[in-house]
């Protein structure tokens, strides 16, 4: 062989090397870190650790689940800006951590738009192409809908008007400046607070009410010190687990279909198992002291009145104006039909 040639085929080999040393391949091992709120010992954390769990056997080890729970990772906003710097791969959020991302989940906010759990599960799905594309625009793949129960107001004092709640210093989400205004403008006294926080916010007196679900409420000891629980309920809280877009380009195809599919049992296993375990915790909070305070019809008008005027303000202040339009469209046309 002459020298040219050697040198040629020399110089091609060393190319060939450097090529296979940077291609990814199938049996690279990802260690994907999400964060979330949830505790590590509640039904939440139990469904997802079983995720993680699927995760890694299906993908035959090649990927698994590391879960930095009970907010020790920080509130929402710091998930959410430890996400854009690479410091986790995923998280679990609620719709305040959503919002933090896409103001398109603010229609999930609003106190009253939903009457029922199916009006909430046919508006997610037809709302679900447009959230994830707005997801994904910003940089983050939507891997399944979550669900915690319905929201329910907790309070130091009976609260049955809308009056009686304007009266109390209610906790509100840090960084949410969205629903903070929307608290505010309507004359009610928000004071923001993160959520791993909000114990000693009622230890102390910081705040006096709070929006939550009765089976977070149960599961956080929270209703100790909130005794009293408004029967209505004003909202579903909606979440849902999210993966940089940067980490799920890594994953081959067969992965992330395996990754897919395990999220959306979670989803199916959520939506089926939160909402009886929701009821069993006012049960289970009732027979420890809870008194659940029933509001007349009288009252109940007033407070749909009140959401009402909440879902206009939205109306003119958020910029996906479209979304929320779609999601009243969607609503109203699945309550006709089901009369």
């Amino acid at each position: 062989m002459s020298l040219n040639c050697w040198n040629r085929f020399r110089s091609l080999w060393i190319v060939a090397f450097v090529l296979v040393l940077l291609a990814p391949t199938a049996s690279a091992r990802t260690v994907i870190k999400m964060a979330s709120l949830v505790p590590d010992g509640s039904v939440w954390g139990k469904i997802l650790k079983d995720m993680g769990a699927e995760w890694q056997e299906e993908t035959d080890g090649e990927v698994s689940l590391r879960l930095y729970g009970g907010g020790v990772a920080g509130n929402e906003s710091d998930v959410v800006r430890k996400m854009r710097v690479g410091q986790l791969q995923a998280a679990a959020l609620s719709v305040s951590g959503l919002t933090a991302i896409d103001e398109g989940f603010e229609i999930f906010e609003i106190p009253m738009f939903f009457e029922s759990y199916d009006e909430l599960f046919h508006v997610l799905e037809k709302t679900r192409p447009q959230l994830e594309q707005r997801l994904l625009d910003k940089g983050y793949v939507m891997l399944n809908w979550g669900q915690a129960g319905w929201v329910h107001i907790f309070s130091k004092q009976p609260v049955r008007g809308v009056d009686d709640l304007r009266k109390l210093k209610i906790f509100s989400v840090a960084d949410n400046e969205g629903m903070l205004q929307l608290w505010r403008r309507n004359g009610f006294q928000p004071v923001s607070l993160a959520v791993t926080d909000m114990l000693t916010g009622l230890q102390t007196g910081m705040i006096e009410a709070m929006p939550t679900t009765p089976l977070a409420a149960l599961s956080l000891q929270w209703f100790r010190q909130t005794p009293y629980m408004q029967n209505l309920g004003l909202a579903p809280l909606v979440g849902a687990t999210v993966i940089t877009e940067r980490t799920w380009k890594r994953l081959t195809p067969e992965q992330q279909a395996k990754l897919k599919s395990a999220a959306l049992k979670t989803e199916k296993r959520l939506m089926q198992e939160i909402p009886e375990q929701d009821k069993q915790a006012v049960e289970q909070m009732q027979e420890r002291g809870l008194t659940v305070i029933d509001v007349t019809p009288e009252q109940e008008k007033e407070w749909r009145q009140t959401a009402e005027q909440l879902i206009d303000y939205k109306l003119e202040t958020m910029q996906a104006k479209d979304l929320l339009e779609l999601a009243r469209r969607e609503r109203d046309a699945y309550r006709a039909s089901n009369q």
